[in-house]
C-alpha cells in the first residue's frame, strides 16, 4: 500500500505491522514496551497513536498506543486490524471494583460491560464482549510462569472516568462481581471478535474506581502501581509470542 494509503489517524500502512500487537493508552508506555525489543523501530507518531515494531525473543511485535477512551482506541483497533493485525494484547490500568482488587493488582479480562458508548453504534448490545481463550489462557499461563499472583474476571469499560451528576454503574457491577472498571477493553474484544480477530486484555489496578471511595480517596500506591505495570508488560509479551496465528 502506498503512502497516501496509510490508515486514518495511526498513520500506519497494510503489511507495515506485525500481527502480534500489544496496545496501551499512554504513547510513552508504548516507547517504553518497544524499548524492551530487539530491532525496534518506529513506524508512525501521529496524536495519540505511536506504533513500533520488533522482536522479543525472536518473534516480531508490534507496539501501538491508542489514548484514552473508546472512541479513539476502537479507530486503533479496526486500522489494525486493517493493516494485518491477527493478535492483540492490552496492556492497561484501571481502579479495583472488588476488595482483593487493591493498589498493584493484576486483573486478566475474561470478557467486559459494554458501558463505553461506541461499541453500541456496531452491534447491538446482546452482542458479547468476550476475550479470546487462546489469549486468556496465554496470559494466566504467562503469569504463572513469571511467578505473579493474577486476578481474572469480567471487567467493566465505562465512558466516564470522572463520577459526575448521573450515577455510574459501577457500584452496581461491584455487588455483581465485576473485577475492574477501565475505559478501552469493550471495544477491543468487540471490535476484534467481529473481525476474527484473537484478543485480550490485562490491566493493572492503580487504586480502587472513583464511585466507591470518592475522586479525593484516590491514592494509589505509586511503587506498588509501577512494579504491576512492569510485571503486567513482560506477562503481556510472553503471552503474545505463545498465541498461535490462524
Amino acid at each position: 500500500m502506498s503512502e497516501q494509503k496509510k490508515f486514518p489517524c495511526i498513520q500506519v500502512a497494510a503489511g507495515e505491522i506485525h500481527p502480534r500487537v500489544i496496545t496501551c493508552g499512554d504513547p510513552a508506555r508504548a516507547e517504553r514496551i518497544a524499548g524492551m525489543l530487539a530491532n525496534s523501530k518506529c513506524l508512525a507518531k501521529n496524536r495519540e497513536y505511536w506504533t513500533y515494531i520488533g522482536e522479543y525473543k525472536g518473534v516480531p511485535v508490534t507496539i501501538t498506543s491508542h489514548g484514552v477512551g473508546c472512541g479513539g482506541a476502537a479507530i486503533a483497533f479496526e486500522s489494525l486490524w486493517r493493516a494485518g493485525a491477527k493478535v492483540i494484547i492490552r496492556v492497561g490500568t484501571c481502579g479495583g471494583m472488588q476488595p482483593e482488587v487493591t493498589a498493584g493488582s493484576i486483573v486478566v479480562a475474561t470478557a467486559a460491560c459494554r458501558e463505553e458508548g461506541v461499541t453500541e453504534k456496531m452491534i447491538p448490545l446482546s452482542y458479547p464482549a468476550i476475550a479470546d481463550t487462546d489469549v486468556v489462557c496465554a496470559l494466566l499461563n504467562s503469569a504463572e510462569q513469571n511467578g505473579v499472583d493474577v486476578h481474572k474476571g469480567i471487567v467493566l469499560t465505562q465512558a466516564l472516568f470522572y463520577p459526575s451528576f448521573i450515577e455510574s454503574t459501577v457500584k452496581l457491577y461491584a455487588k455483581a462481581g465485576v473485577k475492574a472498571m477501565e475505559n478501552e477493553v469493550a471495544s477491543l474484544l468487540v471490535v476484534s471478535s467481529l473481525h476474527g480477530v484473537k484478543a485480550g486484555a490485562i490491566i493493572a489496578a492503580d487504586a480502587p474506581a472513583f464511585e466507591l471511595v470518592g475522586v479525593e480517596g484516590y491514592e494509589p500506591d505509586t511503587d506498588k502501581v509501577k512494579k504491576a505495570v512492569e510485571d503486567q508488560i513482560k506477562i503481556a509479551l510472553d503471552a503474545i509470542i505463545a498465541v498461535k496465528l490462524d
